[in-house]
């Protein structure tokens, strides 16, 4: 079996027989960018600082021939020859880079569902080359021209080949953008959307136990994060609590089951703040926290819902001793606006 070290992270990755790097990283869930996977694009283009691997057949445009004197290579394509193979890739604390937000992306809404009397999930399908995100991004909807100025929606889905996307949108008291989706927007409109956007991803290649805490329409990060995690076979507990105020405020309760029928280490639990009912914990979610853990300190912890939220979860995990850099937040704000990652932590 060969090794692939990761530099500067130090991480390893075991490599089996005949698999390429790009393929070798995937199956323990490491975010190296990507696109043809044919050695034509370029972007899994990284350094090898030692060690030797087979290229394979890649088009000069993707990799020069001073790129390859350089020590560059593409990985979709490159398979180990050296029982070890040391490449340069991502950061000390291993985040991946980012993709560049794209404006204007058409789209089809190809499904409208309600999943609460004030969550309306809209599925949109790509009419244009797909959007290249990472789980717990987000991106902006809206249309001026129909007085619906554009804001902030984190995608419901993992990335997907098709390039799908879901958004969960609540229903605001005078929000002009919301209430265009729930009350305008129909069956096989076209809308753009920009993005994506954000760093609520953590680290994609994390090895502990994670806790997941959301209320309302911040699942919709957490079930990006949780289906992209259990998709690359993730072994380490996962625990989805979800806030909601009655049983008619749940949602997404059919996929819950379903992952916890098929991953024995995802566990769901929902918890009520203004009904009691078996089967069920009650209260507000910090408050339930110390029910249900006794020591966070191991833990990985996504958080997302309204600012006061946030601010109380993290607080509560703090004191069961969970750390600040294993503390990962996305707190919704009224009147949020896109935030674009500094060019150094972009896809190049």
């Amino acid at each position: 079996m060969q090794k692939i070290l990761l530099h500067p992270s130090g991480r390893e990755v075991e490599c089996t027989p005949g698999d390429t790097v790009l393929a070798a990283l995937e199956k323990k869930g490491y975010a190296l960018p990507n696109n043809c996977r044919a050695g034509a694009c370029g972007e899994c283009k990284v350094k090898v600082l030692s060690g030797q691997f087979d290229q394979g057949m890649v088009l000069d445009m993707a990799l020069s021939q001073e790129e390859r004197k350089q020590g560059f290579g593409l990985m979709c394509m490159a398979k180990p020859l050296s029982d070890e193979l040391i490449i340069e890739w991502g950061t000390e604390d291993a985040k991946p880079k980012l993709f560049p937000p794209r404006e204007n992306q058409r789209y089809i809404i190809s499904e409208i569902s309600q999943c609460t009397p004030r969550i309306r999930q809209l599925r949109l399908r790509p009419i244009g080359p797909a959007m290249r995100f990472w789980p717990g991004q987000y991106v902006t909807l809206g249309d001026d021209r129909a007085g619906a100025p554009p804001r902030c929606y984190s995608i419901a889905n993992a990335p997907r080949p098709d390039g799908e996307i879901q958004l969960q949108i609540t229903q605001v008291e005078n929000g002009k953008t919301s209430n265009w989706v729930h009350q305008q927007l129909k069956l096989g409109d076209m809308v753009k959307v920009n993005g994506p956007y954000g760093t609520f991803i953590g680290d994609p290649t994390t090895e502990t136990p994670v806790l997941c805490l959301a209320a309302g329409s911040g699942l919709a990060p957490i079930l990006s994060l949780t289906e992209a995690a259990l998709r690359r076979d993730f072994r380490k507990p996962v625990t989805l609590m979800f806030s909601a105020r009655t049983e008619e405020d749940l949602y997404e309760l059919g996929m819950m089951k379903y992952w916890e029928a098929k991953h024995r280490n995802f566990n769901y639990k929902p918890t009520l703040t203004e009904q009691q009912k078996d089967g069920y914990l009650h209260g507000l979610l910090p408050e339930v926290l110390p029910q249900t853990f006794k020591d966070l300190s191991q833990h990985s912890i996504f958080i997302s819902g309204s600012p006061g939220f946030v601010d109380a979860c993290i607080q509560a995990a703090k004191a069961l001793g969970a750390k600040d850099e294993m503390i990962h937040t996305e707190g919704y704000f009224d009147q949020a606006q896109p935030q674009t990652a500094p060019a150094s932590h972009l896809v190049s």
